[in-house]
């Protein structure tokens, strides 16, 4: 009879002793420091940055690391041998080989292991030049007669905005059996942008110091993120399943650009976005569905009979450009709503694409498990605001205040007020699908018309929230849980000296589909699925300025299955 493989938590023991038995030369979860790609100043190639698992399937499961070469080997191929075991021990053998890592994919190795069996735990390792990884663990997908499925879902992880004290407490975690990472692995502004306050006193400003333009650009920047130990420990834990956001590539990116790309300055941005695209796939544990459409990274993934999970990308293969709200301004200041409306309705705003819509609703249809599952980037559901507040009329908190009043006493709510409450709401995040609603519309009439029950996962927002999906005529279609970010701020820099969980009730009273807000913390998700229910597990850890933190699961809410559920119910004690 075989052993029951050894939890998480004391494989991450073992983990932390082997790495002592290993030598000086090995790389180990709490002591690697470096902050660039460079080279290793030992006499033999290293493993600077770790191991990572990704796209596990049923019989196979991508193995990857870097090799950090010796400074005289600069430019030479470097022989990287891989095993796999079923212990931490790496005693018993099941697969192995050779392969060789090269300049031309930045000494990135990944292995498509393959013959593995369902549902099953295993241990890898890589070693090179007389020098050893540390063992990385890794889980193939569950059988089909598999009873529950457990993710860790991560967003918007930003290196110099603090620790990631966020994947430290994943890594921690037992039996899950995938981590989702649904986009802004990395940020791409220089070392003086975006939510950079703190990164010298932290020791994490940004490498290389300026904007990521080039391939050498965008390697470096992985590299420094994956010198983090946290991000190396959970990478080693777990396999992840991953799909970029925009800073991946560049903020707000839409097909053929992005906010801050100035094409006269930067050179072409078909350029910019080859270089990202190149960089991600060398650094993440990604399988690659099309070799020769490395843009296409949309695919799915089923955990036996509970959850068919598919991958989106809203952002790079088909995206129309963002609308702005301020063009829809005339020049008396006067606001075409009407024309506001049909564009951000329209059915030639595309954010899938055709194909990839498609392709969706191929998976859908096919699809015999009892979930449909959205690892995507952005919010799906309706966050539209009073338009008195979009327009500027009226503050949220006023707004909010008027409600609870023309709740208790009618009469005491004069006409303009009457006109506010009574006036249709706005969308306004317009980088979402609310900027996109044709494509929302065919998603949601697809999962009615399968009769699926959708569960949407999001993330962007750096803030965690949790919204009943309805479609245009208002039925009930499905739920969205969001989660938090990993280190990027959230909304209480938008509301300094307030009580974040004003803002947070504040949220869910301007928005009607908002079913829980928190919005000022950092943390992730833990969805476990069963035939029965999705159950979301939001977990936050009480600061990313200390490497000492505590971390606490803070909400939990839950959909079940079937056309009279499929909404946000209170977990109860069930």
């Amino acid at each position: 009879m075989d052993a029951k493989p050894p939890g998480r938590r004391t494989f991450i023991r073992q983990m932390a002793a082997s790495t002592a038995l290993l030598g000086a030369g090995t790389t180990g979860l709490g002591g690697c420091t470096s902050t660039a790609a460079g080279f290793d100043e030992g006499a033999a190639a290293g493993f600077r940055h770790g191991v990572a698992s990704g796209d596990p399937l049923n019989d196979r499961v991508i193995l990857w690391t870097r090799v950090t070469p010796h400074r005289a080997d600069a430019g030479s191929d470097i022989a990287v041998h891989w095993q796999m075991a079923t212990d931490p021990a790496m005693r018993t053998l099941v697969a192995g080989g050779s392969v060789l890592a090269s300049a031309r994919q930045d000494y990135t190795v990944k292995i498509d292991a393959a013959g593995l069996l369902p549902g099953h735990v295993y241990y890898y390792q890589f070693a090179a030049d007389g020098r050893k990884s540390v063992v990385g663990r890794t889980k193939t997908l569950a059988r089909s007669d598999a009873r529950q499925v457990r993710l860790a879902v991560f967003s918007c992880s930003n290196y110099p905005s603090g620790y990631f004290n966020v994947y430290a407490d994943a890594a921690r975690q037992d039996d899950i059996d995938a981590a989702l990472h649904i986009g802004d692995y990395i940020y791409e502004y220089e070392s003086t942008g975006y939510a950079c306050e703190h990164a010298e006193t932290l020791g994490r400003v940004s490498e290389p110091r300026d904007l990521l333009l080039r391939l050498d650009d965008y390697r470096r920047r992985y590299a420094q993120y994956r010198s983090d130990p946290d991000l190396q420990a959970v990478h080693a834990a777990m396999p992840f399943i991953a799909v970029w956001d925009d800073h991946e590539l560049a903020d707000d990116t839409w097909r053929d650009g992005s906010i801050d790309h100035k094409a006269s300055e930067f050179g072409p941005f078909a350029l910019r976005k080859q270089a990202a695209i190149t960089a991600y796939h060398e650094w993440m544990p990604i399988r690659l569905p099309d070799a020769a459409a490395p843009d296409k990274i949309y695919r799915s993934f089923d955990f036996g009979g509970v959850v068919s999970l598919h991958m989106l990308d809203t952002r790079v293969i088909a995206r129309d450009q963002q609308l702005m709200l301020s063009s829809y301004y005339d020049e008396n200041k006067r606001f075409d709503a009407e024309k506001y409306r049909q564009d951000v309705c329209s059915p030639r705003r595309q954010m899938l694409g055709r194909e990839q819509m498609e392709w969706l609703e191929g998976r859908v249809r096919q699809s015999s498990a009892r979930w449909q599952m959205l690892g995507q980037q952005v919010l799906m559901a309706r966050m539209e605001y009073p338009g008195a507040v979009v327009m500027g009329e009226c503050s949220s908190s006023d707004y909010c205040a008027l409600k609870q009043r023309a709740a208790a006493d009618p009469s005491c709510v004069n006409e303009k007020e009457q006109r506010w409450l009574a006036a249709p709401t706005l969308p306004c995040y317009l980088d979402s699908w609310d900027g996109y609603q044709s494509d929302r519309e065919q998603v949601f009439e697809m999962m009615r018309q399968h009769r699926k029950n959708l569960v949407v996962l999001a993330g962007d927002t750096h803030n965690a929230w949790a919204s009943d999906l309805h479609d245009a005529q208002g039925r009930q279609v499905g739920v969205e849980f969001a989660t938090a970010s990993v280190s990027s701020p959230g909304m209480e820099g938008s509301y300094p000296g307030r009580d974040p969980e004003d803002v947070a009730s504040m949220m869910v009273d301007l928005i009607e589909p908002l079913y829980y807000a928190q919005t000022s913390k950092r943390g992730y998700m833990i969805v476990t699925a069963s035939h029965e229910q999705v159950r979301c597990d939001w977990r936050f850890v009480d600061t990313v300025f200390k490497h000492e933190f505590t971390a606490a699961t803070e909400r939990s809410l839950r959909t079940r299955a079937g056309p009279g559920n499929r909404r946000i119910e209170e977990c109860g004690g069930a």
